[in-house]
C-alpha cells in the first residue's frame, strides 16, 4: 500500500486502481493515459508549484498546461514558479513520475483544474509510477480541502 493508498483508506473514499508497466522517464502522465487506454482528459498530472516557502499542489490534465498566472491568481499570491524535481520529491515523499495528491509528506495548498468536474472518474498517480487510482473529483477536492479553477494554459 503506498502512502496515497493509504490516505484514501482513512479517508473512506472509493477508488479504483490501475497498474501498467512505465518504461518512459518523462511525460508519465500521457504515457499513463496510453497504456491504459484511456482518453487523456481524465488522466491528471501533479506538478507541485512554490511561491517562497509556500508549495501548492495542482492536479491538472496530461494534456494540458498549467498557467502560473491563473494559479497565482487564484491563490491570491504574487507569482509562482515549479518546484525542482529533488524538492518536490522531498515535499511530498514520492519520485518523480508517481507524486500523488494524496498522502503527501508534506501538507500543501491543493489546486484542481476545473475540468475534472466534467467526470465521475479521473486518474491521478497513486504514489508510485505504473500505478494510478482512479477517484471522483469531488472525493479528491473534499479530502484534500482543493482550491479549483481555471489553471490551464489556453491557446490564443
Amino acid at each position: 500500500m503506498t502512502p496515497a493508498q493509504n490516505f484514501l483508506k482513512q479517508q473512506k473514499i472509493t477508488y479504483k486502481t490501475y497498474e501498467y508497466k512505465c518504461t518512459v522517464d518523462h511525460d508519465f502522465g500521457k504515457f499513463a493515459a496510453s497504456a491504459l487506454n484511456i482518453e487523456e482528459d481524465k488522466v491528471f498530472k501533479t506538478i507541485i508549484l512554490h511561491h517562497d516557502k509556500t508549495y501548492v499542489t495542482c492536479v491538472v490534465p496530461v494534456n494540458a498546461l498549467i498557467s502560473l498566472k491563473n494559479v497565482a491568481r487564484l491563490i491570491k499570491v504574487k507569482d509562482l514558479e515549479m518546484t525542482d524535481q529533488a524538492t518536490a520529491s522531498r515535499i511530498t515523499g514520492y519520485v518523480i513520475g508517481g507524486i500523488s495528491p494524496f498522502g503527501q509528506k508534506r501538507k500543501t495548498l491543493t489546486v484542481i483544474s476545473e475540468t475534472a468536474l466534467k467526470f465521475d472518474e479521473i486518474l491521478v498517480s497513486g504514489g508510485r509510477r505504473g500505478f494510478s487510482v482512479g477517484v471522483n473529483p469531488q472525493d479528491l477536492i473534499k479530502s484534500l480541502n482543493a482550491v479549483v479553477g481555471d489553471i490551464i494554459e489556453h491557446k490564443g
